[in-house]
C-alpha cells in the first residue's frame, strides 16, 4: 500500500521535474532576440538547445550510480541546486559562452531529475496503475517542452531574454527549499564507486558524436574546405564519438558482471525494452528537429512576434496535457500497440502539412499541423515510457529510466543539429542562387520536415513490434536476470486503490 510519504514524494519530484523540463525548450522562440543581441549564426544559436540536451545525455547515464550511491533526499538536493545555480548564472550571462555555461549547468540538475522520478515511480506505485501514473508523468516529459515556446513567447513580448531566467530562478528556489523540507527518504544509500573509465568513455562518446552529426550536412565543413561535403572536424569528432560508445559499451558488458556498470546494458536483453528504445531514437530526432525549426521559420520568415508563436504552440501543448491522464488509463486496459501505431501516424500527417511551408503560408496551416502532431504525440509518450520500463525486473527499474532519459536527450541533439544544419545548408544554397534570406529558410525548413516525416514513417513500422507487458507489468524484485520470463506480481486492492489516490491528486 502507498502511503502519504510516497504520495508527497511523487507529487513534490512531479512538480519540480515540471519546472526542470519546461526550461529545455524555453529558449527555442527566444533564439531569433539571442542571435540579434549577441550577433549570433543560427548554427551557433542552436547550441544553447542543442548543447542542453547533450550535456543531459551525457549526465543521464550517471544518475544510476547516483541513486544507488545517495538516499532521495540526497539526489533530489543535488539535481534542485544544480539547476538553480545554472539559472542564476543564465541570467548574469554578459555573453555567448557563459550563457551556454549557466545552460550546461542547468541541464546537470534537469539530467537527474527525470530518471530519479521515473525509478520511484515505478517502485511506489503497483504495476497494474503504472499507465495511470506514468500518464501523469507524460505531461511533465511532453507538455512542459511543449508550453515552453508558449511561455516564452508571452515573456519576451514585455521583456528581453534574460526575462525568461528571471521567471524560472524564484521557481527553482521555492522547489529546492520545499523540497529539502518535505521530500523523504524513499530508499537510502549504498557505498557504491563509480567507474572513472566509464564516466569518461561517457563524455568523451556523447559530446563528439553530436557535434559530428551537426557538422555533417553544415555550412561550416563546406565553408573550410571549400566543397559540398562535411569538414574534416565533422568526421573526425564522429569517429571519435563512436569509438568511445564502443569502448564505453564493452567497458559496461565486463563490469556488469559484477553489477558495477555505470550503465547496466542487460536492459536490452529484454525485447519490448529494445523496442520501445529504438523507437524513441526515431522519434525524439524528428519531434526535436520539428521544435527547434518551428520558431526559426516563423519569426524570420513569417516575421511574427515572439507572443504570436509561443500561442500558436499553445493549443498542441493543451492537447497533450490534457489526454495525458485519459491515455494511460486506456493504456491500462488495451496495452500499447494501439495506441503507439495510430499516434505516430498522427505525428507524421501532422510533420507533412508542416512540410508545405513557403514564404506566405497561411498561420493557420502551421498551428493545424502542429496540433496534429500533439494528438499523435499524446497517444505516443505514455504507452512507450511505461512499456519500456514496465518491461523490465525491479533490479534494473535505475538503469533503465536512465538508458530511456539517455537515448531521448542523444537522439533530440542530434536530430535538432542536423535538421538545423540541413535548413541552413539549403538556405546558403538558396541565396547562393540568388535568392532572399527568408526565401532560402523557408525552401530548408520545409526539407528539414520532410525528413523528419520520413523519420516518423519509420517509427510506424518500428511500433508494430511492441507487445504488451505481460499481466501486472515487471518481474519481481528477487528476479535479477532480465532474461529470464517475468513472472505476474500480483497488486493487492488496497494497493490499487493507493494508485488510483496517487493518480487523482497528481
Amino acid at each position: 500500500m502507498i502511503s502519504p510519504r510516497d504520495r508527497s514524494v511523487i507529487t513534490l519530484l512531479l512538480v519540480s521535474a515540471f519546472v526542470v523540463i519546461l526550461n529545455e525548450t524555453i529558449l527555442s522562440v527566444a533564439l531569433p532576440p539571442i542571435m540579434a543581441d549577441l550577433d549570433l549564426s543560427e548554427l551557433t544559436a542552436q547550441w544553447l538547445t542543442t548543447g542542453f540536451m547533450l550535456t543531459m545525455a551525457v549526465v543521464i547515464p550517471l544518475t544510476g550510480f547516483l541513486m544507488g550511491r545517495f538516499s532521495t533526499r540526497q539526489v533530489f538536493s543535488i539535481a534542485m541546486t544544480l539547476f538553480t545555480i545554472g539559472t542564476v548564472v543564465c541570467v548574469l550571462a554578459p555573453g555567448f559562452l557563459p550563457l551556454l555555461a549557466g545552460r550546461i549547468v542547468q541541464a546537470c540538475g534537469t539530467a537527474i531529475m527525470m530518471p530519479l522520478l521515473m525509478t520511484t515511480v515505478m517502485n511506489l506505485v503497483p504495476p497494474s496503475k503504472h499507465g495511470r501514473v506514468m500518464g501523469n508523468i507524460s505531461i511533465v516529459i511532453a507538455v512542459a517542452p511543449a508550453l515552453g515556446p508558449t511561455i516564452s513567447g508571452a515573456i519576451l513580448s514585455f521583456a528581453p531574454w534574460r526575462g525568461l531566467f528571471v521567471l524560472v530562478l524564484p521557481i527553482a528556489v521555492i522547489a529546492l527549499v520545499v523540497g529539502l523540507r518535505r521530500i523523504e527518504n524513499v530508499h537510502e544509500a549504498t557505498p557504491q564507486p563509480a567507474d572513472a573509465l566509464s564516466v569518461v568513455l561517457s563524455v568523451v562518446g556523447f559530446g563528439p558524436l553530436v557535434y559530428g552529426l551537426t557538422g555533417i550536412g553544415g555550412d561550416s565543413g563546406a565553408a573550410a574546405t571549400g566543397s559540398s561535403g562535411p569538414g574534416p572536424d565533422a568526421l573526425i569528432a564522429l569517429g571519435v564519438g563512436v569509438v568511445s560508445l564502443a569502448l564505453f559499451v564493452w567497458r559496461q558488458t565486463a563490469l556488469q558482471k559484477r553489477d558495477r556498470a555505470l550503465l547496466d546494458l542487460r536492459t536490452f536483453a529484454v525485447r519490448n525494452f529494445s523496442v520501445a528504445v529504438v523507437l524513441m531514437v526515431v522519434m525524439m530526432g524528428a519531434m526535436f528537429g520539428t521544435v527547434v525549426l518551428l520558431p526559426i521559420y516563423l519569426q524570420l520568415v513569417l516575421g511574427l512576434s515572439t507572443l504570436t508563436v509561443g500561442a500558436m504552440m499553445l493549443p498542441g501543448g493543451l492537447v497533450m496535457g490534457l489526454a495525458a491522464p485519459a491515455v494511460g488509463r486506456m493504456f491500462d486496459r488495451v496495452g500499447p500497440r494501439p495506441l503507439l501505431t495510430p499516434g505516430l501516424g498522427l505525428v507524421v500527417v501532422g510533420i507533412l502539412v508542416m512540410s508545405t511551408v513557403g514564404t506566405d503560408t497561411s498561420p493557420l496551416v502551421i498551428v493545424g499541423g502542429h496540433l496534429v502532431m500533439s494528438c499523435g504525440l499524446a497517444l505516443v509518450f505514455t504507452p512507450l515510457l511505461t512499456t519500456a520500463l514496465g518491461s523490465l525486473p525491479r533490479s534494473l527499474y535505475p538503469h533503465g529510466s536512465a538508458m530511456v532519459g539517455t537515448v531521448q536527450q542523444v537522439a533530440g541533439a542530434a536530430g535538432g543539429a542536423m535538421l538545423v544544419a540541413l535548413m541552413s545548408r539549403i538556405a546558403a544554397g538558396v541565396e547562393a542562387d540568388g535568392g532572399s534570406h527568408a526565401q532560402g529558410i523557408a525552401a530548408g525548413t520545409s526539407v528539414a520536415f520532410l525528413v523528419s516525416a520520413v523519420l516518423g514513417v519509420v517509427t510506424i513500422a518500428i511500433s508494430l513490434f511492441i507487445r504488451r507487458n505481460p499481466q501486472h507489468g515487471a518481474a519481481p524484485a528477487d528476479q535479477p536476470e532480465p532474461e529470464l520470463q517475468p513472472e505476474p506480481m500480483a497488486a493487492t486492492d488496497a494497493d490499487e486503490d493507493s494508485a488510483d489516490s496517487v493518480a487523482e491528486q497528481l
